[in-house]
């Protein structure tokens, strides 16, 4: 990633550029990049191709001012922090549901961040820490986004929340190492991804999700729905909402 690329991602999350590589611009650019680029799965239900490497998801992302989802958010924002001097390790991750069934292999991709002791970034899971948080701490872990553990787990880390949980392996990938997994994700009717439309971004507040053409807002304990009723107020809803522009709606993909 050269200057002018860093340059114009860093003006698409709103962000100065750090001074140094450390743990303070390391909050400042996660936060402001869950604030500027939405999660979303949108490709999938557009037909649009998902190319796990750099200069396809620069393009997506900065220059057409798309979101995505963890292999094309956390895959790109590893370039930015490495070109801006940070020493980044891509990790696998799967995430274990609220009922204990774990994620295919690869399910999740994650950020280790090494600066005086390793740090978990993360910008592509939809809700989770507005933070790093510490990889070696196994006290609680407090955020605005709520409590975290982690804990080793048979070579494993395991990144709790009140809900669900993360389940990383610390050896080192690379991001070719997630194509079959996205390719998983974005076909197969097991994957909830290609079940339907969803996009969601952090605000100040909380956070908005259009799921289909449920728009649901949530705000502390509040949370309010609203069902929208036309492809018109969905199209508008994208842009008011996460500043994507779309020439059409995108219609959940037949598996």
């Amino acid at each position: 990633m050269n200057e002018e690329q860093i340059g114009r991602y860093l003006a698409r999350i709103g962000a100065d550029r750090p001074d140094k590589p450390d743990l303070e611009g390391l909050r400042v650019l996660q936060y402001a990049h869950l604030r500027a680029v939405p999660f979303e799965n949108l490709s999938i239900h557009l037909d649009e191709p998902i190319v796990l490497e750099e200069a396809a998801l620069y393009e997506k992302i900065v220059q057409r001012r798309r979101g995505g989802f963890c292999y094309e958010l956390n895959g790109l924002f590893s370039a930015l922090l490495r070109a801006l001097g940070y020493e980044v390790t891509l990790l696998a991750g799967r995430v274990r549901g609220s009922d204990g069934t774990l994620g295919i292999p690869y399910d999740h991709l994650t950020l280790r961040v090494d600066l005086d002791e390793p740090w978990l970034a993360d910008v592509g899971f939809g809700h989770f820490t507005d933070g790093p948080l510490r990889l070696n701490a196994r006290t609680p872990q407090h955020d605005p986004s709520g409590v975290y553990r982690v804990a080793e787990s048979g070579g494993f880390l395991e990144v709790h929340d009140s809900e669900d949980s993360l389940l990383i392996d610390p050896r080192p990938a690379e991001l070719e190492d997630f194509r079959a997994a996205c390719w998983w994700h974005r076909t197969s009717p097991d994957s909830h991804f290609t079940r339907s439309p969803v996009c969601s971004i952090r605000t100040a507040t909380g956070r908005v999700t259009l799921s289909g053409t449920k728009l649901i807002t949530a705000e502390g304990d509040a949370r309010t729905e609203t069902v929208l009723p036309d492809d018109a107020s969905v199209l508008a809803a994208y842009r008011d909402h996460f500043g994507l522009v779309l020439g059409r709606v995108p219609v959940p993909r037949r598996t």
